[in-house]
């Protein structure tokens, strides 16, 4: 209570007006500037530009009718009134914080429900083990999966988790390169005894392969491993991961997966060992403002420390 009211008295004797009231962004980015140490910073870490920053803390100062930095050199340092304000803004952004969180009807309980999109292949092959640490650690958290090959959209909070290849674009979205997936050339023995293993490069041009959408896409992908194939080499074509491996397993061709998908798969052989193999990266992914959840990070952050074990 003592604080409540030291803080109310002084913004009143900092005010030009009393009545007057300040914008709350404006707050928000004088406290990420003194944490952040600088106008540049405070602007990354808020995803806004600088010069919006420095708009929003020079119109704090006209409000207050105070003065919060002085520049010295090119360093930012506090003056005697905005050191007295700093601690009673941070208080202030503690209880908005969780005002939002109780608006947004966010428990901080580990319960409630969380959904995370992964490809069919990862969701398959390498999210039920994980799934049994977090309902072993936290019964109450409900997990929706949606497995998936098409993007799901974070920003619209089509999912709250996601797992993707490609590195996440766009200021509220954060991101975390968690593993490279190693990829190489499979085939059934079933395949390959009836027609043949290849012994070079040159021979792959004589086989059937899968591809994933569209032949060029393959392609692409065997040109970085230094094969060079024809778009009438590539017969089959799905957009699922799973059909893949499961027409790989079928024998109806040649297909690029994971080497620990392929390990649980004993028909599986590798094709021509001495390839490059291909290094896919897998980065999750969540909302800036979800991560405040305490759920959804702690499913965050299980992901993070058991998916790297699993995929290499």
């Amino acid at each position: 209570m003592y604080i409540a009211l030291f803080s109310l008295t002084l913004i009143r004797k900092t005010m030009k007006d009393p009545l007057l009231k300040f914008d709350w962004n404006q707050a928000r980015a004088f406290l990420a500037t003194v944490e952040k140490g600088s106008l540049s910073a405070a602007a990354r870490y808020l995803g806004k530009r600088q010069p919006t920053i420095s708009r929003q803390v020079a119109g704090l100062e006209e409000s207050l009718g105070i003065v919060l930095f002085e520049r010295v050199g090119r360093s930012l340092v506090l003056t005697t009134p905005g050191i007295q304000l700093f601690d009673h803004f941070k208080s202030m952004g503690h209880a908005a914080k969780l005002v939002t969180l109780a608006a947004a009807g966010q428990s901080q309980a580990l319960e409630g429900r969380v959904s995370i999109t992964a490809t069919n292949v990862l969701a398959t092959e390498h999210l039920p083990p994980i799934l049994k640490i977090i309902r072993k650690q936290a019964p109450g958290i409900v997990i929706d999966i949606h497995a998936t090959d098409q993007i799901r959209d974070l920003m619209r909070r089509e999912a709250d988790i996601a797992l993707r290849h490609n590195r996440p674009e766009g200021p509220e979205l954060i991101g975390k390169l968690i593993a490279e997936i190693p990829l190489q050339l499979y085939a059934s023995s079933e395949y390959l005894s009836l027609r043949g293993y290849p012994k070079s490069i040159a021979d792959l041009s004589e086989h059937d392969f899968i591809g994933f959408e569209r032949p060029e896409i393959l392609i692409s992908y065997l040109k970085n491993m230094g094969v060079l194939l024809e778009s009438n080499n590539v017969n089959i074509l799905t957009q699922s991961g799973t059909l893949v491996l499961s027409l790989i397993k079928e024998g109806l061709g040649i297909g690029i997966i994971s080497k620990k998908i392929a390990e649980k798969n004993p028909n599986l052989e590798i094709v021509l060992p001495a390839i490059d193999t291909i290094k896919v990266p897998l980065w999750l992914v969540s909302h800036r403002e979800l991560r405040t959840s305490q759920r959804i990070r702690f499913v965050f952050d299980i992901l993070s420390a058991e998916l790297p074990k699993i995929i290499k």
